[in-house]
């Protein structure tokens, strides 16, 4: 693993992410995959990154992290960048925060989708784009997911390093780093309020 700083306080250790890793070999039929957007205010120099964290989940229940597409660019290239991925991976749903730019990525998204697929780029011209509402604290949605992988029922597949740097150093009351919010969304989404049926 990769050598991180961990803060104290955090829900999120590398001893846990370490004991909750799996090689893609490792990663069973997934039965449904999305892509979650953490979608940065701004785009300038010296705006966040996007965050663009894309996962599946067995029929068993576990959630498996598959990428981390995270970058900091134009509205465009972000829309490009989680198309791409929820394309390759067959994606059955996208998720965006409405509360942060959510509803305006959902607009892009929409138009880049179209874009690409007239210029023959991708074999359909719609995503399945669904915004989420953050109406509760990001502790209160963070701390759940954390319990998922202290369950082990959460993995991610191979090593995440900008992403667990991020884990591992955020302690509740701090601002949200994009790329954990993002991984946040997407269990969130899959595992807590979509649950795969009982095995």
């Amino acid at each position: 693993a990769e050598d991180v700083e961990e803060s104290p306080g955090a829900l999120w250790t590398q001893g846990l992410l370490d004991r909750t890793l799996v090689s893609p070999g490792e990663v069973p039929d997934l039965v449904r995959i999305g892509v979650a957007l953490d979608p940065a205010v701004t785009s300038g120099e010296t705006a966040d990154e996007m965050g663009i964290l894309a996962g599946g989940i067995s029929v068993t229940g576990h959630g498996y992290t598959l990428k981390d597409v995270s970058l900091k660019g134009t509205p465009e290239a972000c829309a490009r960048a989680a198309i791409f991925v929820y394309d390759a991976l067959q994606a059955d749903i996208m998720i965006g925060e409405v509360n942060n730019g959510g509803e305006r990525i959902g607009t892009t998204n929409r138009l880049v989708a179209q874009d690409m697929y007239e210029k023959g780029e991708r074999t359909s011209a719609t995503v399945n784009y669904k915004m989420v509402h953050a109406s509760r604290g990001k502790q209160t949605r963070a701390e759940p997911v954390a319990a998922l992988f202290q369950v082990e029922r959460c993995h991610h597949v191979g090593l995440f390093p900008a992403l667990e740097a991020q884990q591992t150093g955020w302690v509740p009351g701090m601002k949200s780093p994009d790329r954990m919010d993002a991984e946040v969304w997407l269990w969130t989404e899959l595992l807590l309020t979509d649950p795969p049926p009982a095995p």
